[in-house]
């Protein structure tokens, strides 16, 4: 593997940071996580209440004080993690860095537009490191084999979608001809969304055919609904009896490119080659993954946020 030395050097300081926030495999690490975690639950719990009119009237005011508090939190959480990490910049663009800042951002937005507070709920994103706590790290595996087997499959998936895509067009063009603008099929937009309704097996009745070749058009677009619906089950489970099997994986992840999943004996990245923080004594590690993971990890970013 190549080195970088290119890479800054971090501090002792840095380092202790990036363990505690980035990983999972220390006493302190998990400690931080399930902080966390209870921080994002009842900070989403404060949204929902807030949403309640007479409750919000009786404690409007404590709510948005805790609201304040926990956002306050999540900043000083946000600065530390771009601190921690080598390149500042790559977790910032990463999913989860924009996850962080964004679940930031509605309690000062909510400051010039009223109500925007609610866009809140975003931070239950950040619940999916749940997987690194309370010993379900064992479930990584799992996830990392479902991904694998999705990633494997958007190709064909893609087309389904291209192929359903022109059904809709289609359909949705010809009941615009056959029904027109009085039964209800006003533009060929319309008449689309018409045919999305009815392909999915949703039927919202709120646009119905009329004439009988409409109906006829219609019942078959239904039964076509049944045959579309399964065409995706089967690509996916294809791919995950093909998948890759299982192997052991902690919750190390490169400061460089934040890939997560590495063995504990690694002393570099896997996929970059940047030197990976020395792994944490046994005596402080916690209960460590002896479950399974594909050889893909979940993502190309940070499963910690």
């Amino acid at each position: 593997m190549t080195l970088h030395p290119e890479t800054p050097a971090t501090s002792p300081l840095q380092e202790k940071v990036y363990r505690v926030i980035f990983e999972a495999d220390t006493p302190a690490g998990k400690l931080f996580d399930v902080a966390l975690l209870l921080a994002i639950l009842v900070s989403v719990l404060v949204v929902l209440m807030d949403s309640v009119e007479s409750f919000e009237q009786r404690h409007g005011a404590t709510l948005r004080l805790i609201e304040w508090v926990i956002t306050g939190l999540f900043a000083v959480e946000y600065l530390l993690r771009l601190y921690c990490v080598r390149r500042a910049w790559r977790y910032a663009r990463s999913f989860f860095g924009i996850v962080d800042l964004v679940s930031i951002l509605p309690t000062f937005l909510s400051l010039i537009v009223v109500g925007s507070q609610h866009l809140l709920v975003i931070r239950v994103l950040r619940l999916l490191r749940v997987f690194r706590v309370f010993k379900l790290v064992r479930f990584l595996g799992e996830a990392n084999v479902l991904m694998s087997a999705l990633r494997a499959s958007l190709p064909k998936i893609t087309v389904f979608l291209g192929s359903v895509l022109s059904i809709v067009v289609i359909m949705g063009t010809v009941m615009y001809l056959v029904e027109g603008a009085e039964h209800g099929f006003t533009s060929i937009p319309q008449s689309m969304y018409w045919a999305i309704v009815t392909m999915t097996t949703v039927g919202y009745g709120d646009v119905a055919p009329q004439t009988s070749l409409g109906k006829i058009l219609a019942s078959g677009l239904m039964i076509l609904g049944y045959a579309i619906i399964a065409v995706p089950t089967g690509i996916v489970s294809a791919e995950l009896v093909s998948a890759s099997p299982p192997r052991r994986i902690t919750t190390r992840t490169c400061p460089e490119c934040l890939l997560v999943g590495h063995d504990r004996e690694a002393r570099h990245c896997k996929r970059c080659g940047a030197p990976l923080h020395s792994a944490a004594s046994p005596e402080t590690q916690t209960e460590e993954t002896s479950t399974s993971s594909s050889g893909s990890t979940i993502g190309s970013d940070s499963d910690r946020t």
